[in-house]
């Protein structure tokens, strides 16, 4: 081979390892990007989570949610990039301060915005409420800046061309909304000012109208709930009421449903339909589930995992008809077991009733867990002591917890001691004015 022949040669697989290195130079920038990035997702999860204990959810909710919110996620990530372009640029790897300098503040606001709704905003990201919306971008939405509020309360606020208020607000002054209480549902809710009345707003009051709510009761409804009015009826609220209906919800109750918990048709129907199978599998029938949903609709705002199951797992464990008390009392499965019901039977335990004799308190008074421990339980308990009875008159009539302290059972048992009669609790507190009456002049005849 001649020395020209090596020089070419050698040049060629000069080249060839140039260009392999750039290859793997590019793979690795790209892997280490790759890297980059899913660290910082997995930090915005953290802090996300830490932000939502900071409100008051327990930590495995927090983090429950934290991890199913990607869309979020995401949305966090760009918010991570777009507040350090420099860093992405030179490939460094932000700290966990500067990542949490920079979504905190984000969060906090976004949740003076969506208040109660926060979550249902991480979860349902980009899209909150499952519903038709406005042409308007995401960060009318949800980026809760003050400019798009301020824009959004003067768009409610300055008069037209002619001198007119907005249409909008015009619309809802005529069904007893002040002007002050429109801007208030702006200020929660901006999105609301950009919807077309004719094509959202009227269509929903109509609808709301036709099942029974009074005018008097739309200005209660649209503050409750303003992203209703962005809910498709054709492909959304109707075909969701008519499943509701399905399973049991009485058609004839929608006005007292939706004005008790407007937020009830904002669900979609995947979590109306876990709830529903779990419901079913606590043991409930289909037409108790409807019963159920009818006079608690804010049973659908608990969580199967996070409330529904631990409760009905808590009740079971000191002896309560779980099916049973959730159709009673449908309320107590969205109270906190560890701040709520656990003192409530740490009380009774405490005055040395058998976990025993509180189930059956609990299947005998459903709401007995529901009672403040200060104000109802303790001032309660304290006087029946005075009055002399044995305890299990408590377990066999719990419901003495449910009567008025000084308008019934001070007043009744003062009047059937002046008697000098001896009734059982049920006896002295369940019967009317008159009963109690006849019962002790016949008690008090026989002495």
């Amino acid at each position: 081979m001649s020395h020209t022949q090596v020089i070419f040669m050698v040049h060629i697989n000069y080249v060839a390892d140039a260009d392999d290195l750039l290859v793997a130079s590019a793979q690795s920038s790209t892997t280490a990007l790759s890297r980059l990035l899913a660290a910082e997702r997995e930090e915005a999860k953290a802090v996300l989570s830490l932000f939502l204990r900071q409100k008051g959810l327990r930590s495995a909710v927090a983090a429950r949610i934290a991890n199913k919110s990607d869309g979020f996620i995401e949305h966090l990530s760009s918010k991570l990039q777009s507040a350090y372009r420099s860093r992405y640029a030179e490939g460094r790897e932000l700290s966990t301060p500067e990542i949490r300098d920079a979504l905190l503040p984000y969060l906090e606001a976004l949740s003076k915005e969506h208040g109660d709704s926060l979550v249902e905003v991480v979860e349902n990201f980009p899209d909150p409420f499952s519903a038709e919306r406005e042409s308007l971008s995401y960060s009318m939405i949800l980026t809760p800046t003050s400019s798009n509020k301020q824009k959004a309360i003067a768009r409610v606020s300055t008069p037209t061309s002619g001198g007119a208020l907005p249409e909008l607000v015009l619309y809802l002054l005529d069904y007893g909304m002040d002007h002050e209480e429109i801007k208030n549902v702006v200020r929660k809710f901006p999105a609301f000012a950009y919807y077309n009345v004719d094509r959202k707003i009227k269509p929903l009051v109509e609808l709301l109208l036709e099942l029974g709510v009074p005018r008097s009761g739309i200005p209660g409804i649209i503050r409750k709930r303003p992203q209703l009015c962005g809910i498709s009826l054709t492909d959304n609220l109707k075909p969701m009421m008519a499943y509701m209906e399905n399973i049991g919800v009485n058609k004839a109750q929608w006005s007292k449903v939706i004005c008790r918990f407007p937020a009830f048709l904002t669900y979609s129907r995947q979590k109306v339909e876990i709830t529903v199978s779990y419901l079913t599998e606590l043991g409930v029938s289909k037409e108790n589930i409807g019963k159920i949903l009818t006079r608690c609709p804010h049973l659908m705002s608990y969580s199967v995992n996070d409330n529904l199951r631990p409760t009905a797992d808590y009740f079971r464990s000191i002896g309560a008809d779980a099916a049973s008390l959730i159709q009673k009392c449908p309320q107590a499965f969205g109270l906190n077991i560890e701040s709520k019901l656990k003192p409530i039977t740490e009380f009774f335990l405490e005055r040395e009733f058998s976990i025993e004799e509180i189930g059956i308190m609990v299947n005998r008074f459903g709401i007995i867990h529901t009672l403040s421990l200060q104000e109802n339980l303790i001032p309660k308990y304290e006087y029946f002591l005075t009055m002399g009875y044995p305890r299990y008159e408590l377990v066999k009539f719990p419901q003495y917890f449910g009567y008025s302290l000084e308008q019934r059972i001070k007043p009744r048992y003062a009047r059937m001691t002046g008697c000098g009669v001896r009734l059982i609790l049920n006896q002295m507190l369940s019967v009317s004015e008159t009963r109690f009456e006849e019962i002790l002049q016949k008690k008090s005849g026989g002495f």
